[in-house]
């Protein structure tokens, strides 16, 4: 059993920046591909950044050059920088991985950007 918890949430202002941070229970970012999505009001769930174990990452078109992910092994904790943030970037963010045929998800954070 994988649980997966995300903080760092918030309201800031466009431009501004955060940091989600995902918490593990166990060592496993080091072995599976760990992924944040977010979730906007009506929208579907859509895919914003992909770290494999390797350590490569992707990014979703809407958010590259200004969201970075990286992720402390020694703390089982992974990150989403987010720069230069848009009134589009609302959105609950969840971080997922997917052990085998199981998909688990965090609680998810708001993150709400508006003036």
């Amino acid at each position: 059993q994988v649980q997966l918890v995300e903080s760092g949430g918030g309201l800031v202002q466009p431009g501004g920046s955060l940091r989600l941070s995902c918490a593990a229970s166990g060592s496993i970012l080091s072995i599976y591909t760990m992924n944040w999505y977010r979730q906007a009001p009506g929208k579907q769930r859509e895919l914003v950044a992909t770290i494999a174990p390797d350590g490569t990452t992707i990014y979703a078109d809407s958010v590259k050059g200004r969201f970075t992910l990286s992720r402390d092994n020694a703390k089982n904790t992974m990150y989403l920088q987010m720069n230069s943030l848009k009134p589009e970037d609302t959105a609950v963010y969840y971080c997922n991985t997917r052990l085998v045929v199981t998909d688990y998800w965090g609680q998810g954070t708001q993150v709400t950007v508006s003036s």
